[in-house]
This record gives structure tokens, C-alpha cells and sequence, in this order.
């Protein structure tokens, strides 16, 4: 995406939603800080409870509904804080904003978070916003990312600064409809992918306790299943533009294959939740010492 970061270890949009904690975040070693899921007005949310731990699966299932304090709080935190880093600002629509008109909230959002983020996320994947999902099918998506990227343009024009944007995609899509987002991508030259959000399924967790609470399930259960969007994303867009691994990382291990699928960078949120910041050094060395011999190899 034109960006530098120290390490390819993220912290995924969910965590930090109104971007209260971005100094934090980066005191635990992350190469790079994801805020967010912010909307242009500021929505309580879905009713509690709304998170629950299935710790038998290492899994957390949310229906969050995007609460959040709002873009204008958002960016009033994110220039208060002390942070040079890289940083994402992961944007959605607000809950009553007719799917129709989506495309209005997330230009609210891009223009006012443009200048000071490092790469603006466009999230249509997340489970818990009714219709949301709609916008990855073709005609809806094909139209998005036009106005989008036309007013990317703008904005880079008007600031003097290319601000990335890259598209936060769902798990649970079929083959067919990875293919046809992968070529909207390429079409629309969008900066980056991040592959994936949570999952409705609920394979390796129906019979536990709260397994059938509704929302989106995240943690390890769902590393196979974004495993295999990454890897089905990286067969279609060759190198065309990177892809940012989320989905189960709860070890090394769990972040290399996401590498070795076709991932350059990956995102951790489960993970740490069970793991702690111990995870985040983990990752990063593996990985950047994976890097490190791969030069090795070809020189």
C-alpha cells in the first residue's frame, strides 16, 4: 500500500473502537494499530449482552452492532494521541442508514478520517449491522468502490497525500463471490484487502455453552475458513494488490499460514484476548525471522 511497517503485526478494528487506547496498543509491540469500526453519528449499539467467551474453543462470539462514539470523537482522539505508527481507521454506516444509501456514510467518514490515517478500511463484512453484507455483492460493491476511489482522488488532490483504502471482506463467502470481489478490486485499483471478518458459522462450537448466542464468531474456529478465503483471494489477484490476514491467529504458527496462503501482513484480536500481549512478540519474531531467511534464500 506504499506503507513502511516495522513489524506485519496488527491489531484488528474492534478492539478499539473510538481509538481511546491507541498509545496502549502500540506500547505492546504491534507494527501497526487498527481503530474503529467509527460511523458518522454516534450509535449505542446492539443491546447487551452482546460478548460472550467460549473459552473451551478459544472463540468469543460478538453482536456488537457497531457502538461507537462517532468519527468526530474518533479523530479528536486519534490527533490527541501520541502515536507516529501506522495507523487504520476502519469505517462503517450507521445502523438506520438505508443500505441504498451506505455509499453517503462511508464519504462522511473517508473525508473527515483521510488526513490522518495511515489506510482507511471500508467495512461491509461485519454480521451485525442489518443488510450490511449486501454491499460485497457485485452491482452494490461495483458501485462503492467507484464513488470511493473517485473521491480518494479528490481528497489526495485537496491534502496532498495518498491515503490507502483497502476493504474488509466476510468468511463466509462462496468461491464464485471471492472471484467477482477480487476482479472489482483489481477494476477499481483499490490499495489493499483484509480477508476476513467474523463468521456466522458455528462448526466446532454448536454444542457449547453460549455456541449458539447469534453474532459473529471469531477466535480459532474461524482460522480455517479465512485461511481459505486468502488463499482462494490470492490465486485470483496475483500480487495485484496485498492482503492482510485476520482470522484465528491464535500462535505462530496460526500467522504463518496465513502468510504461506498469500497474506503480507495479519491481525490479531481473539488471540490476544487469550494469549496477551505475549502473542504479538510471538508472531512478530516468526515471522520477520521467516522473512529474514526467505532474503537469505534468494540472495
Amino acid at each position: 500500500m506504499g506503507l513502511e511497517f516495522p513489524n506485519p503485526v496488527g491489531v484488528a478494528a474492534g478492539l478499539d473502537k473510538n481509538g481511546e487506547y491507541i498509545e496502549v496498543l502500540a506500547a505492546l509491540g504491534f507494527g501497526f494499530i487498527e481503530v474503529g469500526t467509527v460511523t458518522p453519528r454516534p450509535q449505542a449499539g446492539n443491546s447487551k449482552p452482546r460478548l460472550f467467551r467460549l473459552p473451551q474453543a478459544n472463540a468469543i462470539i460478538n453482536r456488537m452492532g457497531f457502538n461507537n462514539h462517532g468519527i468526530d470523537k474518533l479523530m479528536m482522539n486519534v490527533a490527541d494521541a501520541d502515536y507516529d505508527g501506522i495507523l487504520g481507521i476502519n469505517i462503517g454506516k450507521n445502523f438506520d442508514t438505508p443500505v441504498e444509501k451506505a455509499v453517503d456514510d462511508y464519504l462522511a467518514c473517508l473525508r473527515k478520517a483521510y488526513r490522518r490515517a495511515g489506510y482507511v478500511v471500508i467495512n461491509i463484512s461485519s454480521p451485525n449491522t442489518p443488510h450490511l453484507r449486501q454491499l460485497q455483492n457485485a452491482g452494490e460493491l461495483d458501485h462503492l468502490l467507484y464513488v470511493l476511489k473517485l473521491n480518494q482522488q479528490k481528497l489526495a488532490d485537496e491534502h496532498g497525500k495518498y491515503t490507502p483504502i483497502a476493504v474488509k471482506i466476510a468468511p463466509d463467502l462462496e468461491p464464485p463471490q471471492i472471484d467477482s470481489i477480487a476482479a472489482l478490486l483489481m477494476k477499481h485499483r483499490l490499495d489493499g484487502v483484509i480477508a476476513t471478518n467474523t463468521t456466522l458459522s458455528r462448526t466446532g462450537v454448536e454444542t457449547l455453552d453460549q455456541g449458539g448466542e447469534a453474532g459473529g464468531l471469531s477466535g480459532a474456529p474461524l482460522a480455517q475458513r479465512a485461511t481459505a478465503v486468502i488463499r482462494r483471494l490470492h490465486s485470483r489477484l496475483q500480487g495485484a494488490l496485498p492482503i492482510i490476514g485476520v482470522g484465528g491467529i491464535m500462535s505462530a504458527e496460526d500467522a504463518r499460514e496465513k502468510i504461506v496462503a498469500g497474506a503480507i501482513l495479519v491481525q490479531v484480536y481473539s488471540g490476544l484476548i487469550y494469549r496477551g500481549p505475549r502473542l504479538v512478540r510471538e508472531v512478530a519474531q516468526t515471522l520477520c525471522a521467516d522473512a529474514d531467511n526467505s532474503s537469505a534464500d534468494l540472495k
